[in-house]
Formats: C-alpha cells, sequence, structure tokens
C-alpha cells in the first residue's frame, strides 16, 4: 500500500476517532444521569411499595441500561479503529 493512502486512511481514522470520542463523552454525561435518575426511582420504588413507582424504577433501569450498551459500543468502536490506526502506522514505519 502507498504512503499517500495510508496516509490519507490515517487521517480518515484520526477524523473518525476525534468524533467518536464527543460521542463517548457525551455518552458518559447521559449514562450518568440516568443511572443517577435511576438509582433515585429504585429507592422512592422501595419506600413507596406500589406498583406505579416500581413501574417507574423498572422503565428508568431500562433507559439506563440502553444507555450502557450505546456507551459501550461506542467504546468497542474506539477501539477498534485505534488498533486500525496502530496497524496503519506500522506499515508507514516500515
Amino acid at each position: 500500500m502507498g504512503r499517500r493512502l495510508i496516509e490519507r486512511r490515517l487521517r480518515d481514522v484520526g477524523g473518525k476517532l476525534r468524533s467518536l470520542r464527543a460521542s463517548l463523552a457525551i455518552a458518559d454525561e447521559q449514562l450518568a444521569h440516568l443511572s443517577d435518575e435511576a438509582e433515585e426511582k429504585g429507592l422512592r420504588a422501595l419506600v413507596a411499595e406500589t406498583p406505579g413507582a416500581d413501574l417507574e424504577y423498572r422503565e428508568a433501569r431500562r433507559h439506563a441500561d440502553a444507555m450502557q450498551r450505546h456507551r459501550d459500543s461506542v467504546w468497542a468502536a474506539i477501539v477498534e479503529l485505534e488498533a486500525r490506526q496502530d496497524q496503519l502506522l506500522d506499515q508507514i514505519a516500515r
């Protein structure tokens, strides 16, 4: 693979990494908020012992769990792109 092609791919990977890292920061903030909300609703459900409070807790927990899965997928994409970036850097160093 030519040096120019490798450099172009490195730029592409770098841009995608920047974008994913920004998405990860947002997901982290949202996850913290959703987890706190689920925890609060869980405590309310314990105290209230009503079906409505329990339903609110389960819904809040589902939202937090969904955000955790999203965050994990963004993190996995970052790890994958960093590995690709390392491969490209190894190729350019030869």
